[in-house]
């Protein structure tokens, strides 16, 4: 009998590619984080999405625009025509004029006065929860019921504020109907509204400054004033550099306050805003070329004055 035959030895099977592996691992890790992530991902797009329809896309609009004109119902280039309309016309440097005087007694008001309250709320040690949220409570009104309470109180006849003069002998005013008191009367009511949030940034700045600084300052014989001077102000400074920016910005592009009280201009157009120019260029005379014009006009001037601000900020602080 024959001996059985070996059966043929088997080849080894081939070596793993190390390229391969890791790459199978990327792709792994990869879709793992992806399936994490998917909702934080689907929120961002949406943002973003909604963030260029709403901003980037007026932006790039307002652009070409400021250089078109429509006529005979065909839109055209215009060129440089639209900024020297604009250029041109009387009501461009009133509106200047009155926005600059809205932002100058808007800062003397509502920059000091939210921090002043601030510093006088952070006092005091019992019922403070209570007295920030009727600080913060204007704030959570609706603007329009806020510009029509004032519109209430400014009211020649029965206001609240002519009652008050009245009542310790004083005579009424005129409040938006008299060029001198029109835009005193709105930088009032938008202080009013608006002082509740910079009120609790502030509050929350001044909470966080060690206490044995004032400590130190009150051993050396400093009073109040002086406490404020040397340790509350510049222990707050990047708070205030950045509300000091951010309000210049906002009562530059004032609107609802001078539109619902005054009607816009008001006397003489003592109210009228670049703001409120704008929304006459293209609601009123139908011309919005010459409004996208000035409005990008304001953008280029808020641009350069934000970029030169942060730069001389930086500076004095280094």
């Amino acid at each position: 009998m024959s001996a059985p035959t070996l059966s043929k030895r088997q080849a080894p099977p081939p070596a793993p590619d190390p390229g391969a592996s890791r790459s199978r691992r990327r792709r792994a890790v990869f879709r793992q984080a992806l399936k994490h992530n998917l909702t934080a991902h689907g929120f961002l797009i949406g943002a973003v999405l909604c963030f260029s329809f709403f901003s980037w896309y007026p932006m790039i609009r307002e652009f070409f625009l400021a250089f078109q004109k429509r006529e005979d119902g065909r839109t055209g280039w215009a060129g440089w025509s639209n900024f020297t309309y604009i250029f041109n016309d009387p009501a461009f440097w009133q509106a200047w004029r009155n926005t600059l005087l809205f932002t100058g007694l808007a800062l003397l008001l509502g920059f000091v006065v939210p921090f002043v309250v601030a510093l006088v709320l952070n006092e005091f040690r019992h019922g403070r929860g209570y007295l920030r949220l009727l600080v913060y409570l204007p704030v959570m009104l609706p603007p329009v019921a806020s510009v029509l309470l004032f519109k209430y109180f400014y009211d020649p006849g029965y206001g609240l504020f002519n009652r008050m003069l009245g009542a310790v002998g004083l005579p009424d005013q005129q409040w938006l109907q008299s060029t001198d008191t029109a835009m005193l009367s709105v930088v009032i009511a938008a202080t009013w509204m608006n002082m509740g949030g910079a009120t609790l940034i502030y509050l929350a700045a001044l909470q966080g400054i060690p206490g044995e600084l004032y400590e130190a300052a009150e051993l050396d014989g400093a009073g109040i004033l002086r406490k404020i001077w040397h340790v509350t102000i510049p222990q707050t400074r990047l708070v205030l550099s950045l509300m000091l920016l951010m309000q210049i910005i906002a009562t530059m592009q004032v609107f609802v306050e001078p539109f619902l009280l005054t009607g816009g201009a008001g006397p003489e157009g003592a109210t009228l805003t670049v703001v409120q120019l704008i929304y006459q260029y293209a609601f009123t005379f139908n011309n919005y070329g010459s409004a996208a014009a000035l409005g990008l006009v304001l953008l280029v001037l808020l641009a350069a004055f934000s970029a030169a601000y942060v730069r001389l900020s930086r500076a004095s602080e280094e």
